[in-house]
């Protein structure tokens, strides 16, 4: 079971605290991926704070975990005792086995550590298998009771714990492995009679061991794993930490970070040996990169496949497809449905979107792709734009193989640019382009002469070209034999 029902008042946020994210996941997620890696005959997530909101990301990301509410009386023990008759209402059976107990806010448990407690419980034959760590501060935390010969004996909160109590450095991570049967009886003799009126999982340790049932408690070495995020401190420290942890699992297996510090990748991140991640790199969701590939520096991207000796520089980007040995930006924006071909290129200052441009095709630099498709061996010239849209629909634009065009082509869709076409600078095409053909759209140009000098009068510019005109006439004005040198 994994509890969720806090409110986590001290986020101060309209977002319940176990959707917040990091690492590409909200916490509960973290929380359900753990869990779930035990393989679960059954799993229960009890909900409270902002319920709907909790219970639909829940059901969303894990649809066979059962939604278990926890009513007006507070307290983990309230939880887990709701969770146990949902259970067992589900199965039509009295549970048996082990029942383990996790909560939503700790994202950086890790399934490991999970599977180490259980084995463990399971192999002692335990009651009651505690997972604990110790930490400098244990300011918060629930202290773990012992005996002289180290057996534990309870749990005390950290506002019901006397003086001696608190120096105790030991704590409880509230994650714990119990006898099915053991928990079901424990939870119908514990009480609110504490500091905080709450029935107290914690309170079960005390009545098992007293019992004589057998308590235990696994130590990790890692608190980072049993650290809660209560606060958005908290939350941008376990943020922090589950990136240096992601970012040496990718260093250690071949990738190279120039700057950890600057680098941020999520969870999800798929990369390959050899591939180079330059500072302020920043990968999300379902990002991949493959062999001997560079990004950044600056880059942001979500979403992106970035094939083998890719280069992306200063680039943002979503659902976007960039193939073997082609290079993007600097400053380019990949908006979701960009396909580059191999060894393609886009450019600088240059945004696509739902664009398919083909193998060795370029986009060098300042232009605009949208729902359009380029063949291969094309080259887009200097601000080149598709008008795909028309205020109210979007129209396609097709441009063919091998095609050349020049500065400032507005392609006005829908329009199809057949196979080794050229178009001239500045030309508007309104219309399809056969194979082969040259697209000019040019007006004569006209001059009206010394417009400037009569609407702008008084100006710099008029004055420069009044200045301009005389030194014209007076140089025209200059005998055919004039000697060298004279009217300069």
């Amino acid at each position: 079971m994994v509890l969720a029902a806090g409110a986590g008042t001290r986020m101060k946020s309209r977002t319940p605290k176990i959707l917040h994210e990091l690492g590409g996941r909200s916490m509960i997620e973290h929380a359900l991926v753990a869990v779930r890696s035990l393989k679960p005959h059954r799993l229960a997530a009890v909900v409270r704070h902002e319920r709907d909101l909790v219970a639909a990301k829940i059901n969303q990301l894990d649809p066979e975990a059962l939604i278990v509410d926890q009513d007006e009386v507070p307290g983990t023990g309230r939880a887990a005792q709701l969770a146990l008759q949902a259970l067992a209402e589900q199965s039509a059976s009295q549970l048996e086995g082990t029942v383990l107990v996790s909560y939503g806010d700790v994202p950086l448990l890790s399934s490991e550590l999970l599977q180490q407690l259980v084995r463990a419980h399971q192999q002692q034959g335990n009651a009651i298998t505690v997972l604990t760590a110790l930490v400098q501060d244990p300011s918060g935390y629930g202290r773990i009771l012992r005996s002289r010969d180290g057996t534990v004996t309870g749990i005390r909160e950290d506002k019901d714990a006397s003086e001696a109590e608190l120096l105790i450095t030991e704590i409880n991570s509230g994650i714990c492995a119990f006898d099915a049967q053991v928990l079901a009886s424990a939870l119908a003799r514990i009480s609110t009679d504490n500091a905080q009126g709450e029935m107290y999982l914690t309170d079960v340790l005390g009545i098992v061991a007293a019992d004589g049932g057998q308590v235990a408690a696994v130590v990790t070495d890692d608190p980072w794993q049993v650290e809660g995020a209560n606060d958005r401190v908290q939350l941008a420290a376990l943020g922090a930490e589950l990136n240096r942890r992601v970012l040496e699992y990718w260093m250690r297996a071949g990738v190279t970070v120039i700057d950890p510090a600057s680098t941020w990748v999520d969870v999800q991140v798929k990369l390959a040996e050899d591939v180079t991640l330059l500072p302020g790199s920043q990968l999300h969701g379902n990002t991949t990169v493959d062999r001997d590939a560079v990004v950044g520096p600056d880059c942001t991207l979500r979403d992106v496949q970035i094939g083998e000796g890719a280069t992306v520089t200063r680039c943002h980007g979503s659902g976007a497809i960039i193939s073997a040995g082609a290079s993007v930006g600097p400053f380019s924006y990949l908006r979701p449905g960009t396909v580059l071909g191999e060894e393609g290129k886009i450019g600088a200052f240059y945004e696509t979107k739902n664009v398919r441009i083909g193998a060795r095709s370029k986009l060098s630099h300042l232009g605009y792709a949208g729902d359009a498709e380029i063949g291969e061996d094309t080259n887009i010239g200097c601000g080149n734009i598709t008008a795909n849209y028309d205020g109210e629909k979007k129209h396609r634009t097709v441009i063919g193989s091998g095609v050349r065009t020049g500065s400032n082509t507005v392609f006005v869709a829908p329009v199809e640019v057949g196979d080794g076409a050229y178009s001239g600078a500045g030309a508007v095409l309104r219309k399809s382009v056969p194979p082969g053909a040259l697209a000019l759209s040019i007006a004569a140009q006209r001059n009206a002469e010394e417009w400037v000098i009569n609407h702008r009068p008084g100006s710099r510019s008029a004055e420069l070209a009044q200045s301009a005109l005389q030194g014209l006439e007076a140089s025209s004005a200059l005998p055919i034999d004039a000697p060298a040198g004279e009217g300069k």
